[in-house]
């Protein structure tokens, strides 16, 4: 039966990833309100980290450092950045080893696309590049002195309204200073920085440094789809899910990460042994391009673009779903979620017995 159940998910996945039906209309949920289906218990906690969030000014007009600050041990940096001047610029991120001995860093992760100007494709594809993986390299910064996090972001031109966006996990064992910066096209970084000011926030100031970079959200109790029904578990609506809260170390200020961007989530979803079950994504705030990392032993079509088949959705609220898969209950089954760069949240995962 087991067997019949992934086979069936299987056909429904390709058929969706052709255009042939929708997944909404098999399901029986094209007249649902899915905002009155019910919230299902979790438990919410942090699971360590470091976040830099460098997004404000997001439109920039003029050379400068868009964030810095001094960090150490586990850290992620989060940049999304537009170039609003009216000649070429160069983004770079910069970490400068102020100490006697060499710091090492090992980067582990990350996710970028090249600069583009559908701000929306750039942060789905920045997602699910961050998803799917990368191969992990290795730095190492003398004293006093500093590198590039990447030759990936600093040889890119980036055109007038041109998005540059990055994701990437590093550790460091000794501190270092990151800085965001965006100059001139030819300007070489080293020299750049030490005269560089650092450029204000701008009016919704979504910049700084914020403790709790991987949020772990876990079911209080197995889901039954017999029993229990549809059930549904909202993220990043600060109700629900909470924004984090943190500094802007450039001047002291408390700020709030409205929408949670570059947090990643990892949500476990233990089930009952014994019946099937159907996952989607329905964006609930707007317009919405990202992706969804499926961990379980029979998923293999991981990360999901949400949508599929097109850039975005949302804007229907009754008909605008990601079907994700269809599971067996007793299954190890777990989700990834990171809030896409320039998509509105929040989202609902929404889960029901399949019929």
């Amino acid at each position: 039966m087991a067997r019949i159940q992934r086979l069936a998910g299987l056909l429904l996945l390709l058929l969706c990833l052709q255009g042939s039906f929708s997944p909404v209309q098999a399901a029986g949920l094209q007249d649902t309100d899915i905002d009155y289906i019910g919230e299902w218990e979790v438990q919410a906690g942090s699971d360590g980290g470091t976040l830099l969030l460098s997004d404000s000014p997001e439109m920039v007009s003029q050379d400068g450092i868009l964030y810095q600050d001094k960090v150490d041990g586990t850290v992620r940096l989060f940049y999304y950045h537009v170039n609003a001047a009216p000649t070429a610029k160069r983004l770079d991120v910069i970490l400068e080893n102020d100490g006697p001995e060499p710091a090492h860093i090992k980067v582990q992760k990350y996710g970028r696309s090249d600069p583009g100007f559908s701000w929306m494709t750039v942060g789905k594809e920045t997602l699910r590049a961050y998803l799917t993986g990368s191969q992990p390299y290795e730095l190492t910064i003398p004293p006093r002195q500093s590198r590039s996090l990447s030759p990936d972001i600093h040889q890119t031109a980036i055109l007038t309204n041109m998005l540059a966006h990055g994701i990437y996990d590093f550790v460091t064992d000794k501190p270092v200073t990151v800085r965001v910066l965006m100059m001139p096209l030819l300007a070489d970084s080293d020299r750049f920085y030490p005269t560089a000011k650092i450029l204000p926030a701008d009016s919704v100031h979504l910049r700084g440094t914020f403790a709790g970079a991987n949020r772990m959200i876990v079911p209080l109790q197995p889901y039954n789809p017999t029993t229990d029904g549809a059930i549904a578990i909202t993220l990043a609506d600060n109700q629900w899910d909470r924004y984090v809260r943190g500094t802007d170390a450039t001047d002291g200020s408390s700020v709030v990460n409205y929408g949670n961007y570059g947090i990643v989530y990892q949500i476990p979803f233990p089930s009952k042994t014994g019946s099937a079950f159907s996952a989607y994504l329905a964006p609930r705030g707007g317009e919405y391009a990202g992706a969804v990392g499926i961990q379980s032993p029979d998923v293999y079509w991981s990360p999901v673009a949400t949508p599929r088949g097109r850039l975005s959705y949302g804007l229907d609220a009754r008909r605008d779903f990601t079907f994700l898969g269809n599971f067996d209950g007793g299954v190890p089954l777990a989700f990834t979620f990171s809030p896409p760069g320039g998509s509105n949240l929040p989202v609902r995962l929404v889960f029901l017995p399949q019929s």
